[in-house]
């Protein structure tokens, strides 16, 4: 059995040619996509700010295997990320990811002090 890790993936992009319909449904919705909605899940949050609605980011909780490295979680995630912006009639453009491997990350813990 492979190791399996897990990533925090966040997607980013730009909005694009956006119908006047779904320009209306992102600014009715913008407070409930604030940074109060950053969250890493499985199926993704979506975050943006009303003004200018010009960029967005989507958070992702992926587990694949190790051995295929950070490449494939963001790989795993923008697909994800597409196929959600699709389904809710959202034009985009220029999706980029940046990746965390939790698994491999390190953590810098404070010393007790002496006294």
């Amino acid at each position: 059995m492979t190791e399996q890790h897990t990533y925090r993936v966040i997607v980013r992009g730009t909005w694009d040619a956006l119908t006047e319909e779904a320009r209306a449904r992102l600014l009715a919705e913008a407070p409930e996509h604030g940074m109060t909605s950053m969250r890493f899940t499985e199926e993704g949050s979506l975050s943006y700010e009303p003004a200018p609605l010009k960029h967005f980011s989507m958070r992702y909780v992926v587990v694949s295997d190790a051995a295929d490295g950070d490449e494939m979680a963001a790989a795993l995630a923008e697909e994800r990320a597409e196929n959600a912006l699709r389904a809710l009639g959202y034009g985009f453009t220029g999706l980029r990811s940046t990746v965390t491997d939790l698994d491999t990350m390190k953590i810098n813990r404070k010393r007790a002090s002496r006294r």
